[in-house]
């Protein structure tokens, strides 16, 4: 009862914030609108302040329900810590895990699924129908999918991103409380048992007061400080937070302190500095993730103005070009997630895994803030073209917009690579509670047959999930397309500008389209891991895990840098490059973008919520599976352990 009550609040919370980020971005848009008509400064900082309501509303919402909720477990379950064991903390923190990570994942599944479906089912039938085939300029009041291209972008990048990060944040936070009750200097104090959320908060505070840089100290002035204010951001909220962390983790840890093997009576020794390096490695690692996304996105560096010249000979060898850039550009983050992985687990094992997510995650409020900023750009360009404003303002909103585009592909980049650490520590919490009910030690040994059989399961799960997610936005945007061209066909004067086309119509076709096809991945994910966990034990699962963890990692990261590697090169390609807007290059650019729009919009950051889902749900029900399998829960399900 106490985690279904968790869960409903977990969701309840993630759906809230996703509500707030949309609404704020709906009134943000027009604003920023008007003020492109005034100057560059009152643009960028309406559309960052916009970003920034977000961001900070979502981080904080979620870090005071969590508190809020882990206060109300803690008054129930142990009214006075002095005389209660450790084993009543743990439950308490269970329960929290068990319920509020999932249910903020659970909302996530349906924000960046159903959400990536939406949004790109409209992308995609706007661009095909609408550049392509009429030669209209993008967002054009003509074009019949246009007005669900902008909704799409509300509710796939603002909501479904914000639930991802939601997702993550209380799911790395939950974990670092459930594998730190296995210390006995960490449970004795309440302040340092909540040092996870310490975490969180002063990165809050932190980012609040470097925000001020980007409005204030020094805001942009011309198109040319967009991309540098917001690049600034991040870096300069890194620098800050560093020496911020070492004074927490040295204020809030213990000297020294142990982590105890219930089952082999190990103890291994940590310090507080440990912790630090752990922060740190998470910290800069998120930043340098980031740094490696834009140079691989952004069109002011090589690799995409050469995936853009390669439009020379058509969209095929483009998309070659952008295939090849998406696998080269995962190479340094995926050495990047393996020395902070192999540094954290040295230092201070799993509970380190999990600080060092922490720590990737406690500059959240400045990354969510500067990917909110995207999305809101881009529809008040969208704005500025129904409207019929000046050239001007269009330059400032599609400049302002451009820059959007890189920042949100370094945020999708970022979310990644914090998926990655908090579904390591979920697995860890995972074998840490399995161990504790089998009162054996559970490990993972890929030369168990079982284990490797299910290794190479869990692997290919995340190829299987994206074929899912890329023929549902096929479908959508088949019917999108085939929509925008009857009323084109049927209504006469769209064309002309005489006659209005039934926006209504698309919208329609997005949402039923997202609401329909978004069912079956959910299962998938949902699904796997309890069908392995009963019928094949917890040793298979630890397997699956491992598997669909390693492959998602480098799938994600590759799938979306293409496609904003595609994006950016037509984006390019219309500054007036290689032949500008209408020519052989941009319409091959616009091929390719349309084919990357899936990858960078909804398979790809879907496999976040995949990686983070399984290892949530296999945390949750972990106690039922081990007592479900056979004994030391290596076999068949269906039978109570002895």
């Amino acid at each position: 009862g106490f985690t279904l009550l968790a869960f409903f609040i977990g969701g309840i919370t993630s759906m809230i914030s996703g509500y707030i980020g949309m609404m704020v971005a709906v009134y943000t848009n027009v604003r920023t609108t008007v003020e492109a008509t005034r100057s560059w400064t009152r643009a960028f900082n309406a559309a960052f302040r916009g970003g920034a309501v977000m961001g900070f509303a979502l981080s904080s919402l979620a870090l005071l329900v969590l508190f809020i909720v882990i206060i109300g477990y803690r008054a129930y379950f142990v009214p006075n810590t002095d005389e209660k064991s450790n084993e009543y903390i743990y439950v308490v923190l269970f329960e929290v895990v068990a319920g509020y990570g999932l249910g903020g994942s659970s909302i996530a599944l349906f924000g960046r699924v159903g959400g990536g479906i939406y949004t790109k089912a409209a992308d995609v039938g706007a661009d095909l129908v609408g550049k392509v085939e009429k030669s209209i300029p993008e967002d054009d009041p003509r074009n019949p999918a246009t007005i669900a291209d902008n909704v799409g972008d509300n509710v796939g990048d603002i909501a479904g991103m914000g639930a991802d990060l939601f997702g993550s944040f209380a799911e790395s936070t939950c974990a670092a409380l459930v594998l730190s009750a296995n210390s006995v200097e960490l449970q004795n104090n309440f302040a340092t048992m909540l040092f996870p959320l310490t975490v969180s908060a002063v990165g809050i505070l932190t980012c609040i007061l470097v925000s001020f840089v980007a409005t204030n100290i020094s805001p942009v002035k011309a198109g040319k400080d967009v991309e540098k204010v917001l690049k600034v951001q991040l870096i300069l909220s890194t620098v800050v937070l560093t020496p911020v962390l070492c004074f927490m983790a040295y204020l809030f840890i213990p000297a020294e302190f142990t982590f105890s093997d219930n089952q082999q009576g190990v103890i291994s020794n940590h310090t507080w500095w440990g912790v630090f390096i752990c922060l740190l490695c998470g910290l800069w690692s998120g930043l340098l993730t980031g740094l490696i996304t834009e140079y691989y996105t952004s069109h002011s560096y090589r690799p995409v103005r050469e995936v853009a010249e390669s439009s020379d000979t058509g969209a095929a060898t483009l998309i070659i070009y952008g295939l090849a850039l998406g696998y080269k550009s995962a190479i340094i983050p995926v050495l990047l997630l393996a020395l902070t992985v192999f540094a954290s687990f040295y230092l201070v094992g799993l509970y380190g895994v999990a600080i060092a997510a922490l720590g990737m995650l406690s500059s959240l409020s400045i990354g969510l803030t500067i990917d909110a900023y995207g999305p809101i750009t881009d529809n008040a360009g969208g704005i500025a073209e129904m409207s019929e404003l000046g050239e001007d303002v269009r330059n400032i909103t599609d400049t302002l917009d451009a820059a959007g585009n890189t920042t949100a592909a370094i945020g999708k980049g970022f979310a990644i690579g914090s998926a990655a650490l908090v579904s390591l520590s979920l697995f860890g919490a995972y074998i840490t509670r399995v161990s504790i009910v089998l009162g054996t030690e559970a490990t993972v040994n890929v030369l168990q047959p079982i284990v490797f059989a299910f290794l190479l399961i869990g692997a290919m799960l995340p190829y299987w999930f994206s074929a899912m997610t890329m023929k549902s936005v096929g479908i959508a945007a088949q019917a999108m397309v085939k929509e925008v061209r009857d009323q084109f066909a049927t209504i006469e004067g769209i064309m002309e500008g005489t006659a209005k086309p039934d926006y209504k119509r698309c919208v329609e076709i997005s949402t039923r389209a997202s609401l329909r096809e978004m069912i079956a991945p959910g299962a998938l994910v949902m699904l796997s891991p309890i069908l392995t966990g009963y019928l094949f034990g917890v040793h298979a699962l630890s397997g699956l895990l491992a598997g669909s963890l390693v492959s998602s990692v480098q799938l994600a990261l590759s799938a979306s840098n293409t496609g904003g590697a595609w994006d950016n090169a037509k984006k390019y390609i219309e500054a007036g490059n290689l032949g500008g807007k209408g020519s052989e290059n941009h319409k091959a650019a616009v091929v390719g973008d349309t084919v990357g729009d899936p990858l960078k919009d909804t398979s790809g950051p879907a496999l976040n919520i995949l990686m983070k889902l399984m290892a949530i749900i296999s945390l949750v029900f972990a106690n039922s599976f081990a007592k479900f399998a056979l004994p030391n829960g290596q076999a068949w399900a269906g039978y109570p352990q002895s």
